[in-house]
């Protein structure tokens, strides 16, 4: 079912507006110009709440609102970052090592020309394949052992350690092999591990979801935009591919994941330096550690974080060390090409460049 663009709030002039100001009148707009159907917004400084606050529409047909606290959102690839914690409880615990071989963990893997380690799927340096053709939108219930039969029998696309090439398919892999190690559910392990220590309420893998009423009553409705209308998206079942894309949260969750990381909160340091380092590729920075994106925004400051798309979800999450920052934009619509006005609104909560 179609559904028209709804009557939006006026459009908010932006002159002579700054800092956070500016900020909620451009997160503001994208909603009075019909660019998202809604967005939850969460900023700390030090801890401390700077903005929270929803936008426009989580259900369009019932005008529920946007709520940053309550309202369940797809975080697409921001999954890879909760993995990152994951895998570092693992690493702590004595589970996985980074440079041993899959093999190790996920003997029945068709063998490939070369041998892979679980830093470089992390690291996206394996050389796993990505998505062909609608593979990113797959309905089909695989459980995470089951969907690598997706693409098991695909070529490397390079030597690992020799390239870099994003996927979540490398996730699929470092999630099972996690899972294996573990001995228990991937998700069950994140939950127990990362989830509850961090008081992560209200954040779920799409099985727990199913069976939690509040993950129901709170769920957005996610939408695709054509020219004309916010459709629904189309129905897609990302529980295989929960570690890299798949998991389910709140603008207020994922900004207290934040602020945990910023603390040292979970994990070790030393643990976290190796998260957080970008790799290297014939001696050139990949602006990637292991789930996570280690890079510089669109005004160069540095930041730890991730930048996920998703069938009905595009979501921002940028942790900033030196302004003690930390940015959790969820919006729940497939990419709406408004990175534009993120990194405006962003630029003007974080500062210029010195």
């Amino acid at each position: 079912m179609k559904r028209l663009f709804s009557f939006a709030p006026k459009v908010r002039s932006l002159e002579g507006l700054h800092g956070l100001e500016k900020a909620d009148a451009l997160f503001h707009n994208l909603v009075a110009e019909n660019k998202v159907p809604g967005l939850a917004v969460t900023i700390l400084e030090k801890g401390q709440v700077l903005l929270q606050k929803g936008y426009g529409r989580a259900d369009l047909e019932r005008k529920i609102p946007v709520d940053p606290k309550q309202t369940v959102f797809r975080i697409a690839s921001i999954s890879k970052c909760i993995t990152g914690l994951a895998l570092g409880k693992m690493m702590e615990e004595g589970l996985v090592e980074l440079d041993a071989s899959f093999y190790g963990y996920v003997p029945y893997y068709p063998k490939k020309d070369h041998d892979f380690t679980l830093r470089q799927l992390a690291s996206h340096t394996a050389g796993i394949r990505g998505y062909r053709g609608k593979e990113f939108a797959l309905n089909q219930g695989f459980s995470i052992k089951d969907s690598i039969g997706i693409f098991q029998h695909d070529p490397l696309v390079f030597e690992p350690g020799k390239g870099y090439l994003y996927n979540s398919f490398d996730f699929v892999l470092l999630s099972l092999a996690m899972q294996e190690a573990s001995g228990v559910p991937f998700q069950k392990y994140v939950r127990e591990k990362v989830f509850i220590p961090l008081g992560m309420r209200s954040t779920f893998s799409p099985q727990d979801a199913d069976v939690s009423s509040i993950a129901i009553s709170d769920m957005a409705q996610f939408y695709t935009k054509s020219s004309l209308c916010f459709k629904k998206s189309m129905d897609v079942d990302n529980a295989y591919k929960l570690a890299g894309g798949g998991f389910l949260s709140t603008s207020n969750d994922i900004a207290h994941m934040g602020q945990a990381i910023l603390e040292g909160k979970l994990l070790k340091k030393g643990t976290y330096e190796q998260l957080l380092t970008t790799q290297m590729v014939h001696r050139k920075p990949t602006y990637y550690g292991l789930g996570f994106q280690v890079s510089q925004d669109a005004n160069g400051r540095d930041f730890v974080g991730h930048v996920g798309n998703s069938v009905g979800a595009y979501t921002n999450f940028f942790v900033y060390p030196k302004e003690e920052k930390v940015i959790s934009i969820l919006i729940n619509c497939t990419d709406p090409k408004v990175q534009e006005q993120l990194d405006m609104a962003i630029s003007s909560i974080v500062g210029e460049r010195d």
